[in-house]
């Protein structure tokens, strides 16, 4: 028997999040094993007059490939996959992978290449910009485990985060665009962490259920060359098959000029590699109530209430500052009080505290206001 919740999830999808329109081409790309999900998003699609096309594809087999991947390799995948995205009006990825970790032992050029060479051009620049897009990750074992819960508790726990009221709260946000878009000098302080940037002139963008599930985050750009000072991250990030932790950034004129973390060399060489990874691209604010712990996933942890992320790497096009990577890297620090708090100010307003905001205008976005 089907689970509803994965019908009801599917529906949202493809609805709301992609407002797929009659005539339009998809494409559901799934990474991992068999995915209810995916059978769920076709007739979805099909039932809104849209037009599916199917890509599936095998981590494990991926590893594999990616361990002697040439340039030759990743020019010709680019030309094949770039014209298949070109013609797709909307676009939904659901990842599943067993082993979060499977990458690991990649050779670090290779994974350069298949980044800067495939990925930046098919999706960074082609899948972002010119499409409606959606990616999402569906509940396994391996996600259980990196929650620290049962199966069947996460998928209580997931179905409960992608099924919120997205349209609730992104009219909770509109004050919190409408108060970033006039600031200029942002500052966030914390534990291991005075950090100083501007944000002047730059869009805010709400991220209310289309481009990712489970979402609700608020992001803008620090102006290139604005960031001073040190930020100190308080989460685990899972990168490239590698998991950093206790990550320690130095800014001067918006440039890092120093990184540590559990393997100093690595991330210092995953900075290098080209000239804007050593540059931000996003500073964005998280507000999901119903993610509170990180688990290693980036679609999650970025929206983990009480936190923000400061992300070495591109900007994206609807709110750039200038800042071009093969590389983005969402990195989260969380400021309630059980990750040692910490403040957010907006031109020496204080914005919010220890993870709650303590402006009346933006009390909707506190969670106990968010939850369906």
């Amino acid at each position: 028997m089907k689970d509803p919740r994965i019908e009801e999830l599917a529906d949202s999808l493809i609805n709301y999040s992609i407002a797929l329109q009659p005539g339009e081409k998809i494409l559901i790309e799934v990474i991992g094993p068999d995915i209810p999900l995916a059978q769920a998003l076709i007739g979805s699609a099909y039932r809104a007059g849209g037009l599916p096309f199917l890509s599936t594809i095998n981590h494990t087999l991926q590893r594999e490939l990616l361990k002697e991947f040439s340039v030759e390799q990743a020019e010709a995948m680019t030309r094949w996959d770039l014209a298949r995205m070109k013609e797709m009006q909307a676009y939904i990825g659901i990842r599943g992978g067993d082993n979060v970790n499977e990458w690991a032992d990649v050779p670090n050029e290779c994974l350069k290449t298949y980044t800067s060479c495939y990925q930046k051009p098919v999706h960074s620049e082609q899948r972002v910009a010119h499409t409606r897009w959606c990616i999402l990750r569906y509940p396994n074992a391996a996600m259980a485990q990196l929650a620290n819960t049962s199966i069947e508790g996460f998928e209580d726990f997931y179905f409960k985060v992608c099924n919120l009221d997205y349209s609730k709260m992104s009219k909770a946000m509109d004050p919190l665009k409408e108060l970033m878009e006039k600031t200029d000098r942002v500052r966030i302080v914390g534990p291991g962490t005075d950090l100083q940037f501007s944000i002047k002139g730059m869009p805010a963008i709400k991220c209310d259920g289309h481009l990712n599930i489970p979402d609700g985050e608020i992001f803008s750009a620090p102006l290139k060359e604005s960031v001073n000072g040190r930020i100190s991250y308080n989460t685990p990030s899972l990168y490239q098959g590698f998991t950093y932790d206790n990550i320690v950034l130095d800014f001067e004129n918006g440039k890092i000029v120093k990184a540590m973390a559990n393997d100093t060399e690595r991330i210092e060489s995953l900075f290098n590699t080209d000239e804007g990874a050593r540059y931000v691209g996003e500073f964005a604010i998280g507000v999901n109530p119903y993610i509170s712990t990180p688990m290693k996933d980036t679609l999650f942890d970025e929206k983990i209430d009480g936190s923000f992320h400061f992300t070495p790497g591109s900007c994206y096009d609807e709110c750039s500052n200038g800042n071009k990577s093969a590389i983005h890297w969402d990195l989260v620090c969380i400021q309630r009080p059980d990750y040692g708090g910490g403040e957010i100010y907006f031109d020496d307003r204080l914005v919010r505290k220890d993870g709650r905001f303590v402006l009346p205008e933006l009390e909707d976005l506190n969670p106990e206001n968010l939850k369906s």
